[in-house]
């Protein structure tokens, strides 16, 4: 009997990864808590929330977790779930991609023999 081993592709991990990303980011942002996030909590319960002042983004594209360029609740949180998603994965790739060049440039900077 042939031993078969599966192999799958780091692509294919990577893909795969990336769309149960979107998909979670999509769909499920929408069922995501109302109640206020940690920092707004702790606020609000330590009495210092009105002392809160506006910033330059308040009225950004995305603020509120919501898109705010779509009318529709659903999708304007599903939207901004996957273009969260989006910028997260693509800062990462991108930091990976240059150190990773980085370590190659320094790999090809040492010298091929280093006896003495």
């Amino acid at each position: 009997m042939k031993n078969v081993s599966s192999h799958v592709s780091n692509r294919a991990v990577a893909a795969g990864i990336l769309v149960v990303a979107l998909v979670l980011a999509g769909i499920v942002s929408f069922y995501a808590a109302s109640t206020p996030d940690g920092l707004t909590k702790v606020s609000e319960d330590e009495g210092f929330a009105d002392t809160a002042k506006t910033h330059a983004t308040e009225e950004g594209p995305f603020a509120g977790y919501e898109a705010s360029f779509l009318d529709d609740g659903r999708l304007s949180k599903g939207a901004s779930g996957v273009v969260g998603v989006l910028v997260v994965l693509g800062l990462a790739g991108g930091l990976t991609l240059v150190l990773r060049r980085r370590e190659s440039d320094d790999d090809a900077h040492v010298p091929a023999d280093t006896t003495v």
